[in-house]
């Protein structure tokens, strides 16, 4: 490529993924995916507690936690299903207030994003009881055995409402942005009720989503009597493209792809596990919580930061470590001293734009091969059963070994953590020792002129 085609084509990618990422939807998704992570992490932390004797096995461990903590586990399950339990709820109502609260700066609209959640809820929870069309009309599944309880269309498990936890994720993000639609039309067309100024906002707010709450009640209705009748309803409708794409992301070259991709954009400036992470964050939580309950799935939680990404974006640990002590040029000396701490926490920024990384076609390949090697040693011994499924979402920043001994709630993990950071630092080694050599040969030139 030409010197003056390679601008061209890296503005013409800017301009196409800045577009993309700042658009209004990815953008809500994002905070929507922020917002969770908090609730994801208390959940799986006490369900770590839960399991404790199951990844510490010695007899003298196992007694003293039942006599002790162990005492409580109940308890622990229960907050467990305060959060993961009801992950639609959060994740759903997130999305719907960033999204309002994105169209109500940008379009300068009266849209309170406080009504958007609450009318993303009763949206919501039109669509969890379970009808079916009989004799003329709508009656709700009634169904009472042991592991298959619907009481009046209400699907309930040990985890309480099964279409408001992790299943019900893609569900919840369609309802909430069909409801953020309707109301946004709503009020661009003034289809509101308006009160004096005299009356308080907080009353005025309420009365505006009035008709809004009223179009999207029986719009969503009306969709789901349509399904009703058709034998169907929206979740199982959704169920299938959700599914769909959940069944890709679980295979070992949809898992590749999705790191490719979060490399491939982070070579462009782009935040790229941001706009990647929020595609699949529904996917990944929902194969959490089916793990949980017995199900495999291999892209779960948090596997990326677990086992790919050890360091930062490139899985860069090794390398940091190894421009810290051993870079005989200055500036990766004195660049890997200040990235040193930061990448034990798997935090490379200034990696990515000191060293840099970004644009750099000299390390082009080990920033895209070296991510996609640890997640394919990831993938093959968790696939093949070698080192137990993810079934908690670690904090990203945790170091190397302790990620992965919390997301798989075993020894195991932390083994393949420390495996997949040397992995990746076996791809870097000859790149950046090429690197060092040149910067310092160029060091040795520029004080030579001096």
């Amino acid at each position: 490529m030409s010197d003056t085609a390679q601008p061209s084509f890296k503005n013409k990618m800017m301009k196409i993924l800045g577009k993309f990422s700042g658009s209004r939807f990815v953008r809500a998704i994002m905070g929507a995916g922020y917002s969770i992570i908090a609730f994801s992490i208390i959940g799986s932390m006490f369900l770590v507690l839960t399991v404790l004797p199951q990844v510490i096995t010695a007899k003298g461990f196992v007694d003293f936690y039942n006599n002790t903590i162990g005492r409580f586990s109940n308890m622990y399950t229960v907050i467990y299903n305060a959060t993961m339990g009801i992950i639609a709820i959060f994740f759903a109502g997130s999305f719907a207030y960033n999204y309002a609260d994105i169209y109500r700066k940008e379009e300068n609209l009266l849209l309170d994003p406080l009504n958007a959640v609450f009318l993303t809820l009763m949206g919501l929870f039109i669509t969890v009881p379970q009808l079916v069309w009989k004799s003329g009309s709508t009656i709700f599944i009634n169904i009472l055995k042991n592991n298959n309880v619907i009481a009046g269309g209400y699907s309930v498990s040990g985890s309480g409402l099964t279409r408001i936890g992790a299943t019900g994720i893609f569900t919840g993000l369609v309802v909430a942005w069909l409801t953020v639609q309707i109301y946004r039309f709503c009020i661009k067309h003034n289809w509101r009720i308006k009160m004096p100024a005299s009356v308080p906002s907080g009353v005025a707010n309420s009365f505006s989503a009035l008709i809004p709450g009223f179009v999207v009640a029986f719009t969503i209705g009306i969709i789901d009597i349509i399904l009703i009748v058709l034998g169907t309803d929206i979740f199982q409708v959704l169920y299938i493209p959700f599914s769909f794409i959940s069944a890709i992301a679980d295979t070992w070259w949809g898992f590749l792809i999705v790191i490719f991709f979060i490399h491939f954009l982070w070579w462009f400036g782009i935040h790229g596990a941001t706009i990647t992470s929020s595609f699949y964050q529904a996917i990944v939580l929902a194969n959490m919580a089916d793990n949980v309950k017995g199900g495999f799935h291999v892209f779960a939680g948090d596997p990326i930061n677990a086992f790919v990404t050890i360091g930062g974006s490139g899985a860069t640990l090794g390398m940091a470590i190894f421009i810290a002590f051993l870079a005989r040029s200055k500036q990766l000396k004195e660049l890997g001293k200040l990235e040193l701490i930061p990448a034990i926490f798997n935090i490379n920024e200034p990696l990515i734009f000191g060293l840099p990384i970004v644009y750099n076609v000299g390390l082009f390949i080990p920033f895209i091969c070296a991510p996609l090697a640890s997640g394919a040693v990831a993938y093959v011994a968790i696939a093949t059963h070698m080192v137990p499924k993810i079934i908690v979402q670690q904090p990203w920043p945790t170091p190397v070994g302790l990620s992965g001994m919390i997301a798989t709630a075993s020894w195991q993990g932390f083994v393949l953590s420390v495996v997949c950071a040397i992995v990746a630092f076996l791809i870097w080694f000859p790149f950046i020792k090429h690197y060092d050599s040149q910067l310092l040969k160029k060091e040795q030139a520029d004080a030579t002129k001096a």
